[in-house]
């Protein structure tokens, strides 16, 4: 479950908004709410200025995370509708204020110790990484853990913010234990019509309250029907609310609408891994996805990804949402090419390597895949550099270590890689993008010797 493109604080009003037991029962719009054993009040999020009024609260009685949980095997997370134990990788796209939005959500190998309430938990890490328009956009690192009901807990998360390339803030950043923030629910053992938790419960940093509105629903899949999904609706701090789909084997599956912001799932392994040979056609288009990302575009590059598509897509199923996706992102790389726009070309040629780095999950264990998406960002790197870009090749050189930290290993070949990325992030930070252009075929000649 991602909670993360609601965060409301800009620094000034971090504290501002206070929690009190009893204080006011108003909603957002200054109407009686439903009783309420406490106060949140509303922010405006265009001033993040704390309002008078409190937000709409449930009651209590029908909140399902008051008891406190037993963690005796917190890293065994077996919920389905929060599969972060048993899921590898689930890639969303869709679009967010106009631009392309595309999620990786990863877990990460090992756990994070979290102490709190007087206790130790160990919490599984996993990685969150949002790109806009291709781009580096959010990064967070979300630490769960599963209670001995079977429910799962949010125990916090570092948050990073980027505007071109580099790291803008670390607002909504909370950890369980610190400032006296609590460990939160995130997905019930067995959510049920009308049940209320809150998957982030820190007023003053971050906060949601989920109400179920839906269960045992039916939802199109990436690869066919998908049962036992539910609907749930968060409250915001701004008094907004949004609906929330969940599907067994995805976790979060669908927020938003096709015609407004959308975030959905495009993909997700295991859950949606064919066993075989990557098919032919799709190897052809991604030899033709990274000619056009290679180098200048040329009205026979973009004739022959074209027919690699439409022949890709003609002998296999393909997800409707990245079907979507790859058909918008070559009309505008057709566009962007007719315009000789150099800015949107380079970001087009780039989301739709993405996009085939995506349809390869159905059939390569992630490794494999990640292991070009190392290649396709190094790639990236010496384009941008050549170009000129500081703050893209900033962000190139982040995607690569985000990449890089799913991968490495104690290996040989894994220290060079993490030698020269190393080498690759000075040259960002010290806008050299000379160096940064000599490092990137070193960087690909290392990743290929590494062995998934």
């Amino acid at each position: 479950m991602s909670t993360h493109r609601r965060i409301l604080w800009p620094g000034a009003v971090v504290g501002a908004v206070v929690l009190m037991a009893g204080a006011c029962s108003g909603s957002a719009n200054g109407s009686q709410g439903a009783p309420s054993d406490d106060c949140v009040r509303v922010v405006d999020e265009e001033t993040g200025r704390t309002g008078k009024d409190c937000l709409p609260l449930a009651p209590e009685s029908d909140r399902v995370d008051l008891a406190e949980p037993t963690f005796s095997h917190s890293t065994r997370i077996t919920n389905s509708l929060h599969p972060t134990g048993e899921i590898d990788q689930v890639v969303m796209g869709g679009q967010e204020e106009d631009e392309v939005f595309r999620t990786e959500v990863s877990t990460l190998p090992g756990s994070k110790t979290i102490t709190f309430d007087g206790r130790t938990v160990q919490a599984l890490t996993q990685q969150y990484v949002a790109y806009a328009d291709g781009r580096i956009k959010e990064l967070a690192l979300d630490w769960y853990a599963q209670a001995d009901d079977g429910s799962v807990w949010y125990l916090g998360e570092d948050v990073f913010n980027y505007e071109d390339g580099v790291v803008a803030d670390t607002e909504g950043t909370w950890q369980a234990g610190r400032d006296k923030a609590p460990a939160a629910m995130i997905m019930p053992a067995r959510p049920e019509k009308g049940d209320v938790y809150r998957p982030e419960n820190l007023p003053g940093v971050v906060f949601e309250e989920v109400t179920v509105k839906e269960t045992d629903r039916t939802v199109d899949g990436p690869y066919g029907k998908v049962q036992g999904a539910i609907t749930v609706r968060e409250l915001h701090m701004d008094g907004s609310t949004e609906e929330k789909t969940f599907a067994p084997g995805y976790g979060e599956f669908a927020t938003g609408t096709e015609d407004g912001d959308l975030e959905a799932v495009s993909i997700a392994v295991p859950t949606d891994l064919e066993q075989g040979p990557l098919p032919g056609k799709l190897a052809a288009l991604d030899r033709a996805a990274q000619a056009v990302q290679d180098g200048e575009v040329t009205d026979a590059d973009l004739g022959a990804v074209r027919d690699a598509w439409t022949a890709y897509r003609d002998s296999d199923v393909v997800p409707d949402l990245l079907d979507r996706q790859m058909t918008r992102d070559l009309d505008t790389l057709d566009e962007a090419v007719a315009a000789t726009g150099e800015e949107e070309t380079l970001g087009a040629a780039l989301r739709v390597a993405q996009n085939t780095s995506d349809l390869r999950l159905r059939h390569e264990p992630l490794p494999v895949v990640d292991l070009d998406r190392f290649d396709m960002w190094a790639r990236q790197l010496g384009i941008d550099a050549a170009a000129g870009a500081e703050g893209a090749v900033a962000g190139d050189v982040t995607a690569l270590e985000l990449v890089w930290e799913r991968l490495r290993d104690g290996s040989a070949a894994s220290a060079e890689v993490t030698a020269g990325l190393r080498e690759a992030r000075e040259a960002a930070d010290r806008k050299d993008m000379e160096r940064a252009e000599r490092l990137a075929p070193g960087l690909r000649e290392n990743i290929a010797k590494v062995t998934p």
